[in-house]
């Protein structure tokens, strides 16, 4: 098993996360593998990501990557972070080449069968399947994942807490990518645990 897929089968949903203040790093780190989701993908949409990566994995149990990686520029620093694996929204040859090169555990974004092609021209096999619910939602998955059986998604995009079954109940997803565990707002770590414990249980 390729280690990017088995990082996409430690969890269902794989927490989407978007962090202004690096000080909510630890706290949203600590209640998410609390309640049994251990695989965390922090954005680069802050100043304060890479920080917060790094804060991250001092966490026992968790497995942090960077998400929102677009070129290699900032594959590097999310490497030189210790982000331990990588997603994109999209996917170029220079990023999927740099990303092999640095044999780093790789989920690039595609959106149709031109974008998984390209993936698989560069030996991928493991997709993001983004955005999800914009380009289509289940129909269109099904549609994309027919003639690519050998390849495995992690929806991601629009995807909720009463949306995630249904997706998941496709043979060829492993686990969905969700941004409603850790809600907007001042930090409840309870209320974290609560969700984190709830998607973790979903099958």
């Amino acid at each position: 098993m390729k280690p990017i897929e088995r990082i996409m089968r430690m969890a269902p949903v794989i927490p989407v996360l978007v962090i202004d203040d690096v000080a909510d790093a630890i706290p949203i780190a600590r209640a998410l593998v609390e309640g049994g989701l251990n695989v965390l993908e922090v954005t680069l949409r802050t100043d304060a990501a890479l920080e917060a990566i790094a804060e991250m994995t001092q966490v026992d149990g968790a497995i942090v990557g960077a998400g929102t990686v677009t070129n290699p520029a900032q594959l590097d620093a999310a490497l030189s972070a210790g982000a331990e694996f990588i997603v994109s929204p999209g996917l170029t040859d220079n990023l999927g080449r740099a990303a092999i090169a640095a044999k780093i555990p790789f989920l690039p974004g595609i959106a149709n069968a031109g974008d998984i092609m390209r993936g698989m021209d560069l030996g991928l096999e493991h997709f993001k399947f983004f955005p999800a619910v914009a380009v289509g939602g289940i129909p269109s998955l099904k549609a994309l994942a027919g003639p690519f059986g050998g390849c495995k998604f992690c929806p991601t995009g629009g995807i909720t807490e009463a949306s995630m079954a249904d997706w998941l109940a496709l043979s060829q997803v492993l686990c969905v990518g969700g941004s409603w565990i850790v809600p907007a707002g001042p930090i409840d770590s309870d209320l974290i645990r609560v969700n984190a414990r709830a998607a973790s249980q979903t099958n």
